[in-house]
C-alpha cells in the first residue's frame, strides 16, 4: 500500500540495460516481491537478460524486450508499452535505469495517467568522483533501487541471499560430479569493456599458480566466439581446467555450476553479481573502477577486492574510457602470484564439499 493510501497493484519495474545492471535487481526485486503479496510487479527487461529470472515469487511476472526483432526501434518500444500497460492493468512504473532509452517509456505511460517514479542516478557525485573533485562514494546500486520502491510505501527488505534459499539447488547435465575433496573455482576473465579485463596472459599465470594443487578444479567463465577461442588453449595447456564457453549453456546451467563453487575469480563484471545471485563468494579484481562507483556485488565485501591505490582511480563510473595513460597500468601492475595467493588463502579457509 503507498503512503498516500492508493493501493499500487500493478507494478512496472524496467531496467534495460546490460547484463550486470539487470542481474542487481534481483537481490532487491525478489524481497520486494515476497514483503508485498498483494501487489504484481512486471519485470520488463532484454530477452536475455530475462532468463536469469529462475525461482520467481509468485507475483513477479518477466517479460523480454527484444530490440533487434520483434520490439525493433521507437515504435516497436511503443507497442510493447502499450500492451504491457493494457495486458496488466499497470498503475505506476518504477524505472530503475532512468536513461534516454526508458524515458520514452515513461512519457507514454504519464500521457495515459500512469504514475511514473525513477532510479537517482546520483550523476554528480559520479562526476565529482571521477574528475578527482571530491572522494564521497556514489551510494550503492542496491541501495538507490530499494530506495524507488520505499519512496512508493512498499517494503523493501534487505534480506536476499541466493535464488534457491531453502530450495533444491538447479542440477545440469553439463556440470561435472563434484569429488570430495575437490576444490572448485569459477574464473570470469572478461568484461564487457576490455578495460576493466586484467590481462588474460597474466590471468594464465594465476591459473598456472593454482593448478600447481592437484585438487584444485578451474572454470573459465565464457560465451561467444571469441571468448571461446581465446580461453581454448589455456584449457588445453593446463589440467583440470575446463572451459564453460566451449559448451552451450543457459544461465541455469551456470546456476548450478556456482553452487558448487568454492570461489570465483572475477572482473568487475556480471559474473560477480551472477556469483552474488548464489551466494557465491567473490573476489574480485578492480582496474578503472572501484566499489565506490556503487557496483559491488550484493553480499561482497571490499576487503575481497584485489586492486592497486593509485590517485588516477577511479576514473569512470562504468569503466568505459580509455586509460589516459595507454597502458591500463592499474591492472596490469597487478602481480599474478598476488592474486593467485589471495584466491588460494579465501579457498582453504573454506570447509571442504563433494556432491553426495
Amino acid at each position: 500500500m503507498a503512503k498516500d493510501n492508493k493501493p499500487y497493484r500493478n507494478v512496472l519495474v524496467v531496467r534495460l540495460s546490460a547484463l550486470g545492471n539487470v542481474a542487481m535487481t534481483i537481490p532487491v526485486l525478489y524481497p520486494v516481491c515476497r514483503a508485498n503479496p498483494d501487489t504484481r510487479f512486471i519485470m520488463l527487461t532484454k530477452t536475455w537478460p530475462a532468463t536469469m529470472f529462475q525461482q520467481c515469487p509468485d507475483n513477479l511476472v518477466v517479460e523480454g524486450y527484444d530490440e533487434k526483432e520483434t520490439h525493433k526501434g521507437l515504435f516497436g518500444l511503443l507497442k510493447l508499452t502499450d500492451k504491457l500497460r493494457r495486458q496488466y492493468g499497470i498503475d505506476v512504473v518504477i524505472d530503475l535505469h532512468n536513461v534516454s532509452g526508458t524515458w520514452l517509456i515513461d512519457a507514454y505511460m504519464r500521457a495515459c495517467g500512469v504514475k511514473v517514479v525513477r532510479l537517482d542516478r546520483e550523476n554528480a557525485k559520479r562526476r565529482a568522483l571521477v574528475s578527482r573533485k571530491s572522494d564521497e562514494p556514489v551510494s550503492p546500486i542496491h541501495d538507490r533501487y530499494r530506495a524507488v520502491f520505499k519512496r512508493l510505501g512498499f517494503a523493501a527488505p534487505d534480506d536476499f541471499t541466493s535464488l534457491y534459499d531453502g530450495q533444491e539447488l538447479p542440477v545440469s547435465p553439463i556440470v561435472l560430479k563434484k569429488e570430495m575433496g575437490q576444490r572448485w573455482i569459477a574464473i570470469s576473465p572478461f568484461s564487457s569493456h576490455r578495460q576493466k579485463a586484467y590481462p588474460l596472459e597474466q590471468m594464465e599465470q594465476v591459473i598456472a599458480e593454482l593448478t600447481k594443487h592437484e585438487n584444485y578444479w578451474i572454470f573459465l567463465m565464457g560465451g561467444g566466439k571469441a571468448e571461446k577461442i581465446a580461453l581454448r588453449p589455456i584449457a588445453r595447456k593446463f589440467k583440470n581446467v575446463i572451459s564453460m564457453a566451449e559448451v552451450k549453456h543457459k544461465f541455469v546451467d551456470e546456476y548450478a555450476l556456482l553452487s558448487k563453487c568454492d570461489l570465483m575469480l572475477t572482473m568487475e563484471s556480471a559474473n560477480m553479481h551472477l556469483a552474488s545471485l548464489m551466494g557465491l563468494q567473490a573476489m574480485t579484481v578492480w582496474g578503472p573502477t572501484t566499489a565506490s562507483c556503487g557496483y559491488l556485488g550484493y553480499n561482497q565485501v571490499i576487503e575481497d577486492d584485489i586492486q592497486l591505490d593509485m590517485p588516477c582511480r577511479p576514473c569512470s563510473i562504468t569503466g568505459d574510457r580509455p586509460c589516459k595513460f595507454g597502458d591500463f597500468r592499474c591492472l596490469k601492475n597487478i602481480p599474478p602470484e598476488y592474486i593467485a595467493q589471495h584466491v588460494i588463502e579465501a579457498v582453504e579457509a573454506k570447509p571442504l564439499t563433494g556432491d553426495a
